[in-house]
């Protein structure tokens, strides 16, 4: 039979065992007194080389965490089509859109807002390029589009604002339908691909965000013995920040302008400022808001991309 005092040892490990358990549980949950906000989630279309996109929200993730004073967390997607998702429900709080999927992400969450753009964003431009080998020359009006049927063709991301959406638009402007290509149009599911497509004569043409064709022959990336611009469009507006309502409930009053004052305050003169406007392909960022995005709402409905 056990003594007192062995019965009693005994109680005293298992009550300590218990409030070591209880500890971690509440710990684990959050619970503490210590615990900090939960993360501000910002998010991004995946419109470029997901190595890019990691080494671009790793260093606007740190600053914003600095600027904000609350944990910022960078969550990566997919496609186009999950980021606008993922804004819907709450996984991400913050998000660059393209022109597009900002507006099909502003339909669905209600009070959600477009704060912030580049510069170059308010007078965006795609490019039409095509392999140096398929006989397409450079034009400069929209009829030369009607050059590219009989063509093949590929687009970007299916709901790519600059490599879709737009350039659909100035096809059909052109007179050029879907069904004139040669095969079906193909979707490449990011700029940097349709680059690399057209360069390798994988189709003949294609259409792209200009700051990326821009960025990728500044950086060497581009065979110009390969492929080249053939056509500019008129400019448009197109990516944005686009944050939920709510988040003033959650960090306090106020927090929207801190965000806003945040991208407004970059200008490049400390060395991680400087890298983030590189890594964004900006001068600056400026305010902007839903109301400049009507016109691509207006395409988006007219192709079918917005219901």
């Amino acid at each position: 039979m056990n003594s007192i005092s062995e019965i009693r040892d005994r109680g005293t490990t298992l009550a300590a065992l218990l409030a070591v358990a209880l500890g971690a549980l509440v710990a684990g949950c959050g619970g503490g007194e210590d615990a900090g906000p939960e993360p501000f989630t910002i998010g991004a279309i995946p419109d470029q080389d997901p190595e890019r996109l990691q080494r671009t929200y790793g260093e606007l993730s740190s600053y914003l965490e600095e600027q904000l004073d609350v944990p910022v967390r960078y969550e990566p997607v997919t496609d186009y089509a999950a980021a606008v998702t993922a804004f819907r429900v709450g996984d991400l709080d913050m998000v660059w859109f393209g022109g597009l999927t900002g507006v099909q992400a502003r339909i669905q969450v209600e009070g959600a807002r477009a704060i912030v753009q580049r510069r170059i964003d308010e007078q965006f431009h795609s490019v039409f390029i095509a392999n140096r080998g398929s006989g397409i020359a450079p034009f400069d009006s929209l009829d030369g589009l009607s050059r590219l049927a009989g063509h093949s063709f590929t687009f970007g991301s299916q709901i790519s604002t600059s490599g879709r959406l737009m350039p659909q638009y100035y096809l059909g402007e052109a007179g050029v339908e879907l069904d004139d290509f040669q095969g079906d149009p193909g979707f490449s599911g990011s700029h940097d691909k349709t680059i690399k497509l057209v360069e390798a004569g994988t189709y003949e043409a294609g259409a792209l965000n200009e700051q990326v064709w821009r960025s990728r022959l500044e950086s060497g990336d581009v065979d110009t013995t390969a492929v080249q611009v053939i056509w500019r469009t008129p400019p448009y507006y197109d990516y944005h920040w686009v944050i939920r309502p709510g988040l003033e409930e959650r960090y306090g009053e106020g927090f929207v302008g801190r965000v806003e004052k945040a991208f407004l305050s970059l200008d490049g003169e400390t060395e991680r400022e400087k890298t983030i406007l590189d890594l964004f392909g900006a001068e600056e960022f400026i305010p902007t808001e839903n109301a400049n995005y009507r016109k691509i709402e207006a395409v988006g409905r007219q192709i079918g991309r917005i219901k």
